[in-house]
């Protein structure tokens, strides 16, 4: 990204929409590059480029939000289309129930780069792909003990470079790469078939590869599959001890509390676009769980999916503690749902381009480790099941009935793991899950993922992890 240009384009269009009328302004310049291969069943897939770079503008008038942007980062255009943002607030202002508030400035000024040791810009066509052979060949023709005759691998390479100026005085750059892997597998022993969706990936260069292991998890995984589909017995079905991997301990914080604890959807917003939430505005200090459930977003975790050191509206991000000792703790925030709520952003708000609004957005989200290790954990167990890792998963609009089926599940007597288990079914409510949360250990994992909210669709790259965790008295189904 050319700096100094897109520095004054940025400053260009936050005096013009100032002039025009706006009561505040800002303008996010941003550029976006990827590269992107695909193998199908050991067969290359025609690969795919991307790139975008423009400004999005901003601005409060007559009381009313307006955006408009453009990749046309002539002088003129963009002047003309910071006056056009300011006449698409002034028009909305007519109909404005109540004026748009923004919490008080805090100006900033920040330039920040991700750490990477071998640039993504270094990924080419033959790099990417040169991975997914590598990858398809520890895990073809049998090569890990299963037939695998559905495979599509993607692999990927991207950069977010940012500079976001306003009229409050903030000045921030960032340069955010990242390398991300996708996966499906299907497996088949006979007549049976089992499916599992992968997702890896961290920020960083191109060492992310060799420094997640890529390589060999995908390998481990197949060979995961072919022992359930060899294995697995039936589940039990009376009540039993739940212990959450890392993997479903971080799907479940993401869609029961990192979703309904954005405060866009608590106020309504995103009701006719990506779900409600069965939380209210004065749903803090609520009790949802037992004093051992502590669940967190933080984009500052270096090397995260989600890592976010500076949101899109300028605002420095933090450690967010959404539930607190089984309590709701705090909401997700942007500058307006905290003026609204009575309370300071935190540094939440992210667009994946430059024409897209910045929305309230989850990082990395994860429940928070505990004393007990592993071994320790399972130890507590009499008689339950350990769910290792998800094959399905689906919850409700208002984030409150939810449902995962295990693909790699284990079930443990007398505090030992014993043999594998087809397919048992978690279907609880959000109270419930984490009301049953007995224990946490200390062990900690992450999963890269893809967060979708928004219209236009944002797909927002996120962390889901945690430790594993002990839920106490559940009742399990079978598929």
């Amino acid at each position: 990204m050319g700096t100094e240009q897109a520095k004054d384009m940025a400053e260009l269009a936050v005096a013009k929409a100032r002039e025009a009328g706006a009561s505040y302004a800002e303008a996010r310049v941003q550029k976006t590059w990827g590269r992107q291969f695909a193998l199908k069943n050991g067969e290359p897939q025609p690969s795919f480029f991307s790139e975008g770079y423009g400004v999005g503008i901003r601005v409060i008038a007559g009381g009313a939000l307006g955006f408009a942007a453009t990749n046309d980062m002539k002088g003129s255009t963009v002047a003309d289309v910071a006056g056009r943002a300011v006449k698409l607030a002034k028009a909305s202002s007519q109909v404005l129930l109540k004026p748009v508030e923004l919490d008080a400035p805090r100006a900033i000024k920040k330039k920040w780069a991700a750490p990477e040791t071998q640039k993504v810009e270094d990924a080419d066509a033959s790099w990417l792909r040169g991975v997914l052979m590598e990858v398809d060949g520890r895990i073809a023709d049998g090569k890990a003990g299963v037939k695998l005759p559905g495979r599509l691998l993607f692999l990927s390479a991207s950069l977010e470079e940012k500079l976001f100026v306003n009229s409050d005085g903030t000045n921030v750059e960032g340069r955010h790469p990242r390398v991300n892997f996708f996966g499906s597998l299907t497996a088949l022993e006979g007549s049976e078939t089992v499916q599992r969706f992968i997702q890896q990936g961290e920020t960083g260069g191109l060492e992310v590869v060799k420094r997640i292991r890529l390589v060999e998890k995908i390998e481990e995984e197949a060979k995961t599959m072919g022992k359930v589909l060899r294995e697995a017995g039936k589940p039990p079905t009376d009540v039993v001890d739940v212990v959450l991997s890392p993997e479903l301990s971080g799907i479940a914080a993401h869609e029961s509390v990192g979703h309904p604890q954005e405060a866009d959807r608590v106020l309504g917003r995103e009701g006719a676009q990506a779900g409600e939430s069965y939380l209210k505005a004065d749903s803090l200090g609520m009790k949802i769980g037992s004093d051992a459930a502590n669940v967190s977003d933080d984009p500052t975790l270096e090397h995260s999916n989600g890592f976010t050191p500076v949101d899109d509206e300028g605002v420095e991000s933090r450690k967010r503690r959404l539930i607190k000792d089984g309590v709701i703790n705090e909401f997700l925030h942007n500058r307006m749902t905290a003026r609204q709520l009575g309370v300071s952003g935190n540094g939440a708000s992210r667009a994946v381009s430059f024409d897209r609004e910045p929305i309230i957005r989850m990082s990395n989200t994860f429940v928070e480790p505990g004393d007990y290790s592993t071994e320790e954990l399972i130890k507590e167990v009499k008689h339950g099941v350990f769910f290792k890792s998800f094959t399905e998963w689906n919850i409700d609009d208002k984030r409150l009935n939810q449902r995962y089926v295990a693909l790699e599940a284990n079930l443990i007597e007398k505090g030992e793991v014993r043999g594998l288990l087809k397919a048992p079914v978690l279907e609880i409510t959000t109270p419930k899950l984490w009301g049953s949360v007995k224990a946490r250990s200390k062990h900690m994992e992450f999963e890269a993922a893809t967060c979708g909210k928004g219209d236009p669709s944002q797909g927002a790259p996120v962390w889901t992890g945690g430790p594993e965790t002990l839920l106490s008295g559940i009742r399990l189904g079978a598929r």
